[in-house]
């Protein structure tokens, strides 16, 4: 007979004595509701509530940690349906993932998977090219009942609150509309910049034009480009955001006076500006942001460090968000100096702070975080969300920042089934990590219960003001 997917003890360390711990700490956090406060799901399939098609467009298509995985393999994304408008096989896709799902061993996605096909969907054994079509059937049979439309989900789930992430170009129709149905989840946007502040973003020029239709500002000048971005934030904290996020190439920050930031303006809106004028530009917008994050209260989050698009083969045929994002070496003391130098001090304000240069953990980001009252980090992010990076991350910063200047976790995720996954990835994880300090008598165990809890639903609830 062939053993369930899931074994009840997974990520629980092997310590004879250390396990019984943590199986008592995941149970009281195991059924807390679901904080996740970013992300990258769509707030149209909450409001359509339609059935979602077929496990190929459901799970393979809008997740790059799969189709990223298949491509190193020599597999080509247009087998997968990836940027096609229209799939017209997606049986075909789904054999294709079912004869390579031994790639994925070993890694999160593997887990994150095995959860969904059991958990969800009630298949035990693995996934293979034998029982590739059965697995197909099933899925698409359960997918059409109503208990698997997304707000049924929603519920089954535990989620309190979902955060999508929007651009200030974007409609807020969808949230508006869930908020004014039925519906009782709650679903808020993000406010996601970087249209408008990054100069090497797509069609920058035109997206400032549309800022200024959008808010009818006169978004050609300094004072009327940052009046429509006040007026933008306003909108979308009206629409239920609570935070703003920057996915900028550095975490570089900047304090000019208002001329020289004006004049800099004037030449990043004129496309006339050098590389170096536009990483400027960054750096001051991210001291703007702060700004008004004190005025409008929005928490401010900071995710650098990715290299965007590398392939520029994949970028050119298949656009942004490709699977084709590698981390880069970040520095945080120096960049982040001119931004805390001017509000650092300030309780009001809260930046949240990722990375995906884990050797900043303890030399850079928790002393940081240990020492400004606006500072607080993210959780493992990207690439280092698996069991091994949420460990490293206990590791490497509790001894400086503790727990409380973290932000428990969020699952940064477009494929919707992987959330339950996710929260309970970490939930074991972090119950494993206290576990220990249990058992090196480092740690009462009534207080591991409450910070189990806390890094499980409290402080993301806190930190993003939810």
């Amino acid at each position: 007979m062939a053993k369930r997917l899931l074994d009840d003890d997974r990520l629980f360390p092997a310590d004879a004595n250390t396990r019984p711990i943590a199986r008592r700490l995941y149970a009281t956090v195991r059924d807390l509701p679901i904080v996740s406060p970013h992300g990258h799901t769509q707030a149209r399939w909450m409001l359509e509530n339609q059935a979602f098609s077929d496990p190929a467009r459901l799970l393979i298509i809008p997740d790059h940690y799969i189709f990223r995985m298949l491509y190193s393999q020599g597999i080509p994304l247009d087998e997968l349906g990836i940027g096609s408008p229209s799939l017209d096989d997606p049986r075909r896709v789904w054999r294709i993932f079912a004869k390579h799902y031994y790639l994925f061993r070993g890694t999160p996605t593997r887990l994150w998977l095995d959860f969904a096909l059991q958990e969800l969907f009630g298949l035990e054994d693995r996934l293979s090219p034998e029982n590739a079509d059965a697995y197909y059937d099933t899925i698409v049979t359960q997918l059409q009942r109503p208990e698997f439309r997304p707000r049924a989900l929603y519920q089954r789930f535990r989620i309190e609150v979902l955060a999508t992430t929007d651009s200030p170009l974007d409609s807020l129709a969808h949230h508006e509309a869930i908020r004014d149905s039925p519906f009782q989840g709650r679903i808020i946007p993000t406010f996601r910049p970087d249209p408008v502040i990054d100069p090497d973003f797509d069609q920058f020029q035109e997206n400032l034009a549309r800022l200024g239709q959008v808010t009818q500002q006169d978004t050609g000048s300094w004072r009327g480009y940052l009046s429509a971005l006040r007026e933008r934030r306003l909108q979308f904290k009206a629409a239920g955001c609570t935070a703003t996020d920057h996915g900028h190439p550095t975490a570089a920050t900047a304090d000019l006076s208002p001329d020289s930031a004006a004049q800099l303006f004037q030449r990043v809106a004129s496309g006339n500006a050098d590389p170096a004028e536009c990483e400027f530009f960054r750096a001051q917008m991210l001291t703007e942001m702060a700004r008004m994050s004190l005025d409008d209260g929005l928490v401010m989050q900071i995710h650098p460090g990715s290299y965007r698009n590398h392939n520029d083969q994949i970028f050119r045929r298949y656009g942004r968000d490709a699977g084709a994002d590698i981390p880069t070496p970040t520095n945080y003391v120096h960049a982040l100096g001119p931004l805390l130098n001017r509000f650092g001090n300030e309780a009001g304000l809260t930046v949240i702070v990722f990375t995906l240069d884990e050797s900043t953990y303890s030399r850079e980001l928790a002393p940081l975080a240990g020492h400004y009252p606006c500072l607080r980090l993210g959780p493992a992010w990207w690439f280092h969300d698996s069991p091994e990076g949420m460990m490293r991350f206990r590791e490497l910063t509790t001894e400086t920042a503790g727990f409380y200047n973290t932000v428990g976790f969020n699952d940064d995720t477009r494929a919707f089934l992987s959330i339950p996954a996710r929260h309970d990835v970490s939930r074991r994880v972090d119950c494993s990590f206290l576990a220990r300090l249990v058992a090196e008598h480092r740690l009462d165990e009534d207080e591991a219960l409450q910070v189990a809890s806390d890094l499980a639903y409290g402080l993301a609830r806190k930190a993003y003001k939810l």
